[in-house]
């Protein structure tokens, strides 16, 4: 039987300097040729590489409820692979982070339902609670009231750096947690730190680059983007500095925004400060794309 129903899995890691850590976690990636790593967005000056995952899921056929994808184990050797070669202690970067497996995001693809993603984020936060000891965060559809990631990242310190202004270095977490994980222990090991595990609509990943290094200024643009600042409905930004310039990264929902409108936007409130913009890029896949690559990729490796 073909399978109708998909699954996007987007892992991100604390790492994108160690040839060697990279290199274990690809090994793992491909342990499963039923499971597509379609694209991986590496960058240096961020220390932090995105993995962009694709399997199909397989209900039971009395019940709703998700039964299997062979992305659950792939996703959990990708873990054991990056947990035994990077420290976070020994980590340093411009983005913000608080664990190695600092965020797993799941998009149901083709007929699968956000209770399909929902099912299987849950499932994989067991898996790195209760396997790996590692505390593990839900929000969106795989927290019980819907918490947003942001919302989580706020009350835990995820937004303030602590090493030279705008960098983030070492462990950032206390070693006792200020909040109750929903999976695994209270307590945090300064080597792996926690996790963030969510389910959502496909998100796109749109980065725009502003030639400035005047952060603050950038946030406050980036604040009047975001759909939490009052701007673009459904948009999540965040102020990044990135060697000579400084980016607003961006979450995106295709079926609402566009990234046109949000480098309209940009460009709209950077002119009224006197700032130059350059045209933004996606970092991964679009929506329209992920579903015919991995179906491309699969069909070759059969």
């Amino acid at each position: 039987m073909t399978p109708s129903k998909f699954i996007c899995c987007k892992l991100y890691i604390s790492e994108s300097r160690n040839a060697v850590a990279i290199d274990t976690i690809d090994q793992a990636a491909r342990s499963d040729p039923q499971v597509a790593m379609l694209s991986k967005f590496e960058d240096r000056l961020y220390n932090r590489v995105r993995c962009t995952l694709v399997s199909y899921i397989i209900n039971g056929s009395s019940t709703a409820e998700l039964i299997y994808s062979p992305v659950r184990k792939v996703l959990l050797a990708m873990m054991e692979a990056a947990f035994s070669t990077i420290n976070l202690e020994l980590h340093s970067g411009a983005h913000p982070r608080m664990g190695v497996i600092d965020d797993l995001s799941f998009h149901p693809l083709g007929q699968a339902t956000m209770g399909d993603a929902v099912w299987l984020a849950k499932l994989v936060a067991s898996d790195i609670g209760n396997d790996l000891q590692v505390p593990v965060f839900l929000y969106a559809a795989a927290h019980p009231t819907g918490k947003s990631v942001g919302a989580i990242r706020r009350e835990l310190g995820y937004y303030r750096p602590n090493y030279m202004v705008s960098q983030w270095s070492g462990s950032t977490l206390p070693d006792v947690l200020p909040i109750r994980p929903d999976e695994g222990p209270t307590n945090v090991s300064s080597e792996r730190g926690a996790t963030t595990i969510g389910a959502t609509p496909f998100l796109e990943n749109y980065n725009v680059p502003i030639l400035s290094k005047d952060v603050a200024t950038v946030r406050r643009i980036t604040r009047s983007v975001s759909g939490r600042g009052g701007g673009l409905p459904t948009v999540q930004a965040l102020a990044l500095f990135h060697g000579d310039c400084t980016e607003i990264a961006c979450l995106l929902d295709p079926d609402h925004v566009s990234a046109y409108q949000v480098q309209t936007v940009v460009e709209q409130i950077a002119a009224e400060q006197g700032l130059e913009v350059e045209k933004g890029y996606f970092t991964d896949i679009t929506k329209d794309r992920m579903l015919d690559k991995y179906l491309e990729t699969a069909c070759g490796a059969d």
